[in-house]
């Protein structure tokens, strides 16, 4: 077994006012060497946009990238026709495949909102720019792993061009739930979203971030009532 500690306070940094953000990886104007990816696992964001601030229409390419409104709404926007609010409770999936143009906005005129926008490095490069959004009940992950994103095209999960598995748990204190990766060539990153837990033998509390891999399970005790985003990651480049 092989694991890497990030504790909340040492995420890379940047507020510009109307944006309030936290990198767990190298972006933008923070880089740290020794934070640049996990496997396929390219960039995790912890972002608060100020009320109807955001990002203006701006390309991508070639990444799979998960938006997961935590508080608030997303007001998106792209070159493919799609418009819409994407909602705490929501989750959107962009393939940017060969090119793809969007915007996201805070929804909301009085609020702020708060997202984890993550980055994963793409299977098949070129392909045709996929788009979609769900909406996920929350009594479904209530002590369980919901799955919120697959590379299998199955109803009631996200597909994206890559061989991930995201996972949204909320778990009470005192219980003990086991994940085992889905390929052998997979690790395991885990974000505290919320609460506080025990993983190999490391104590994490809220933002905490642990990476596991050459694993065939790992066993997470809730030492308080926790609310845990698992992604299920290739680690080869």
């Amino acid at each position: 077994m092989k694991k890497i500690i990030q504790r909340a306070e040492e995420r890379g940094h940047a507020n510009h006012g109307w944006l309030n953000a936290y990198h767990s990886f190298s972006f933008a104007n923070y880089h740290d060497p020794a934070k640049v990816h996990f496997g396929m696992l390219r960039v995790f964001n912890d972002d608060t946009i100020a009320p109807s601030m955001g990002f203006g229409m701006h390309p991508h390419d070639n990444m799979e990238i998960v938006t997961i409104p935590l508080k608030g709404a997303v007001k998106h926007r792209d070159n493919m026709g799609n418009e819409g609010v994407i909602k705490a409770g929501d989750v959107q999936v962009m393939s940017a495949g060969k090119g793809v143009v969007h915007s996201e906005y805070n929804a909301s005129a009085t609020e702020p909102l708060n997202l984890f926008q993550i980055w994963v490095f793409t299977k098949t490069r070129d392909i045709q720019p996929h788009y979609d959004q769900l909406a996920f009940k929350p009594e479904d992950r209530k002590n369980k792993f919901q799955v919120l994103v697959s590379p299998n095209k199955e109803a009631g999960t996200l597909w994206l061009n890559q061989d991930v598995w995201f996972n949204l748990g909320d778990f009470t204190k005192g219980e003990t739930v086991s994940y085992s990766p889905k390929l052998k060539t997979n690790g395991v990153y885990l974000m505290v979203v919320n609460g506080k837990v025990e993983v190999e033998g490391e104590t994490l509390g809220k933002r905490d971030a642990i990476g596991i891999w050459d694993i065939d399970k790992t066993n997470i005790k809730v030492l308080e009532d926790a609310e845990l985003l698992l992604i299920d990651v290739p680690m080869d480049l």
